[in-house]
């Protein structure tokens, strides 16, 4: 059997062959990883948009939790006063019953305006 030769330009032209393959391979390794990265980025922004949301919705419940909480203290604060200072009682009993001392001027201002 004889062994085939192979001439100087078909070699030249297996290596030009070849190198274009590489640099298709490497073109299309390219395409792909921007593919995935394109792919997990397009995943992401709609779980980042409903993680601003939530967090909006936190931010709402943490104020209301906090004017609650206010109210609350507001509240035992009066119910210390109610028990305990009588000035104070005879202040909203006289407001509520509209009871005032002779030589007293009462300003009344509405609340609704």
């Amino acid at each position: 059997m004889a062994k085939k030769r192979i001439t100087a330009k078909k070699l030249a032209g297996i290596e030009l062959a070849t190198r274009c393959i590489q640099w298709m391979n490497r073109g299309l390794y390219l395409f792909v990883a921007v593919a995935f990265g394109l792919l997990i980025a397009a995943t992401a922004v709609p779980q980042k948009k409903e993680y601003e949301k939530l967090k909006a919705q936190l931010r709402t419940a943490q104020e209301r939790e906090h004017e609650a909480l206010a109210r609350t203290e507001h509240r035992k604060i009066e119910l210390q006063a109610l028990r305990h200072d009588t000035a104070y009682l005879e202040v909203q009993a006289r407001d509520r019953l509209n009871f005032y001392r002779e030589g007293e001027r009462v300003l009344r201002f509405n609340a609704n305006r």
